[in-house]
């Protein structure tokens, strides 16, 4: 008989309906039931395409007797942590300061009050490897609950007061600078993989935002170092098994050094990241390399994440049926010589193996291999590029075949933000108007179903019905960022106007003492505290992300309020770039912007088709193409009000023209793209 959790529009809320546990959703009803049986709540957070959140669902959640021993000991919350990051933050911040060590799936034990006394993540059926059991933990907690009562009162209350008085200190005044960029560049360095590309050591995690603050450095300043930690980390990964070489996007991290063996989830977030960024260094560069895998990865997301409304689903299980009936990870991806030869004949079979990396002995389990472009092969201009597109494509049929993994329905909208900046920006870059429609599309759909009264934000939806969950800082900032990137490709004012409302909401409601941000709103519930984590994880903080948009839209309106704002936020990447600067890359490439003005280009034309239409179009790609960072761009009609930039802009001698203006100052209107490129590039 389905629990509590049928209802509930979250697809992994969903996965666990069906179990013997009585789950309830996280709601004051539930700890309110927990008051009334004077039991604790047992708290469980994980997401739908997490893979141990599955295997400790299979071996506790729906065996029968741990089932009933928590039914009648505990109440059990279940949260999806996509759908609450607010409560995901507030008490893995807990589990890590009393641990030393997190993860998903998160487990733990608070009083109804909601203060937690008790901390863990998977914890197995039976003990093993230094773990107890989960039953032996369910044990031990309900003894102390019942035997030891005023102590786990003691514990938790303390637990709540250190929480409380963790105050951010994030730097004091004013924003980074030369100095603090420079040295966020030599810290890099330092934990440069010279030999593999990317930071540090396994597990390896793709590094977006670095990577990005990297092109920008480079762009500003013209350090060749920055651009070849870049250049060289985006082919390494390209190359390795945590890009799908046959289907396009990135697997969520690779377990190894080598970027060989993934973590086979796919996440929304990691694609539109990486797309923008590979998009980005083929701007800087010209790299094929880069431009194919912007382009692939754009069209991964489109194929596989695009939803019948429109928007972009959240992520791809790494497990799926392996054809036995064994439901296990990277099935659908990995491939044996034999499983080669049937799809491709003997020789084509020896011709991928070579090309991919394909080993009898295997590069991943029971003899299988995760294609990966090996270095001295994978190099279509020397196998011969028709060849390798036949194979491809064949493996890519047979794939098909395979069961697919599970896909995460919901629609995140800081996530879809980020989506419909890289699809606008690609589509522009590579002449591919399908994706700004698809962008374009995305972006219909949050404005319909997640913007309410007064432009307040949902953070999720599913099958076009909006969620119950308030957005939080990151969906006001992503959701803005991506509007901010579709007005400067598409030339339509509504989108800056949509992201105006965006950020005057988290002037409003989410900006803090002396610049500060918080992930919350003012008006959001109350947890035992209120999150504030300025550092990227595995996508921008809301914090660095608000401070991006809020610099952008400054830009675009020469509005005070937001610049200033944009400017307090910094501050904490004053404080934390040269420190850490892998965990605050999009603060640093927020700062590289504000250094470099950011650069304000109006491009106007003539209305209507013709020479002249075709003209500002030529210059509207040239402004679109510069790398100058976080240089944004107004295209439209002199006449027109859509974008402040525009304003007493006219054409120049009745032709199309470009305005570059920089730190209050403005070059000489031009018409001439090359000369507009030499501008923005100096």
């Amino acid at each position: 008989m389905p629990n509590r959790l049928a209802h509930e529009t979250s697809p992994y809320l969903l996965q666990h309906a069906d179990n013997p546990v009585d789950w309830w959703p996280w709601s004051t009803e539930a700890f309110d039931e927990a008051r009334r049986r004077n039991v604790p709540v047992l708290l469980s957070v994980g997401y739908s395409s997490c893979h141990w959140c599955h295997v400790m669902a299979h071996e506790s959640f729906e065996d029968d007797t741990t089932a009933a021993y928590v039914n009648e000991h505990f109440v059990a919350v279940k949260v999806d942590r996509e759908e609450r990051p607010d409560v995901d933050a507030v008490y893995m911040e807990a589990v890590q300061a009393a641990t030393g060590q997190g993860g998903w799936p998160m487990t733990v034990f608070l009083t109804p009050d909601a203060e937690p006394f008790y901390f863990g993540t998977y914890f197995p059926p039976e003990s093993r490897h230094g773990m107890p059991s989960f039953g032996d933990v369910l044990d031990g907690v309900s003894r102390a609950w019942t035997e030891r009562r005023d102590e786990v009162d003691e514990v938790a209350g303390r637990i709540v007061k250190d929480l409380a008085g963790r105050s951010l200190a994030y730097g004091g005044d004013g924003v980074p600078g030369e100095e603090e960029l420079a040295q966020a560049l030599l810290g890099l360095t330092r934990e440069y993989d010279a030999t593999r590309g990317g930071f540090g050591g396994a597990p390896k995690f793709p590094p977006s935002m670095a990577l990005e603050f990297l092109l920008r450095h480079h762009a500003r300043t013209g350090a060749e170092g920055a651009l070849q930690m870049a250049a060289d980390t985006c082919e390494a990964m390209a190359r390795g098994g945590i890009y799908d070489q046959l289907g396009g996007g990135f697997a969520r991290y690779s377990v190894d050094r080598d970027w060989v063996v993934p973590h086979f989830e796919k996440m929304l977030y990691d694609n539109a990241l990486l797309c923008r960024v590979y998009a980005h260094l083929w701007r800087v560069t010209g790299s094929e390399l880069a431009r194919r895998v912007a382009l692939e990865t754009a069209d991964f997301m489109v194929r596989e994440l695009r939803t019948n409304e429109g928007g972009f689903a959240s992520a791809l299980d790494a497990d799926s049926d392996d054809g036995t009936g064994r439901h296990v990870e990277g099935a659908y991806y990995v491939w044996t010589p034999e499983q080669l030869a049937e799809v491709l004949g003997e020789e084509d079979a020896r011709f991928a193996a070579r090309y991919f990396g394909v080993t009898e002995d295997g590069t991943f389990e029971e003899g299988s291999s995760v294609l990966q472009l090996p270095p001295g092969e994978g190099d279509a201009a020397v196998a011969g590029a028709e060849r390798v597109a036949s194979v491809k494509e064949r493996l890519l049929a047979a794939r098909e075949r395979r069961e697919r993994p599970g896909r995460d329905d919901k629609i995140v909208a800081a996530w879809n933000g980020l989506a419909i900046a890289a699809l606008a920006e690609t589509g522009a870059f590579f002449d591919r108007p399908d994706l700004v429609e698809r962008a374009t599309e995305a972006a219909d759909l949050l404005v319909r179903l997640h913007m309410g009264e007064g432009a307040r934000l949902t953070r999720t939806s599913k099958d076009g019905q909006a969620g119950a969950n308030a957005g939080v800082l990151e969906d006001y900032a992503d959701v803005a960022e991506g509007f901010l990137a579709l007005a400067g490709v598409s030339g339509e004012g509504a989108w800056l106007e949509f992201a105006g409302f965006l950020l005057d909401i988290v002037l409003d409601q989410f900006v803090a003492e002396g610049g500060a941000l918080y992930d919350t709103a003012h008006d959001a519930e109350s947890l035992i505290r209120r999150p504030q984590d300025p550092t990227d994880n595995a996508a921008p903080s809301g914090w660095t992300a608000a401070a991006g948009a809020l610099l952008s839209y400054a830009a675009h309106t020469g509005s005070e309020a937001h610049r200033a704002a944009a400017e307090g936020a910094l501050g904490v990447v004053k404080a934390l770039g040269p420190r850490a600067p892998r965990f605050i890359g999009w603060g640093l490439a927020t700062a590289e912007a504000l250094l470099d003005g950011p650069r304000e280009i109006a491009v106007v034309g003539p209305a209507g088709e013709g020479d002249g239409a075709g003209a500002a179009r030529a210059l509207h790609r040239t402004a679109l193409l510069a790398d100058a960072p976080g240089a944004v761009v107004a295209f439209g009609t002199p006449d027109s009000d859509e974008f402040p930039l525009l304003k007493d802009r006219p054409l120049v001698g009745g032709a199309a023209a470009a305005y570059v203006c920089r730190h209050f100052a403005c070059d000489a209107p031009t018409t001439d793209p090359a000369e507009l490129a030499r501008s923005l590039a100096r």
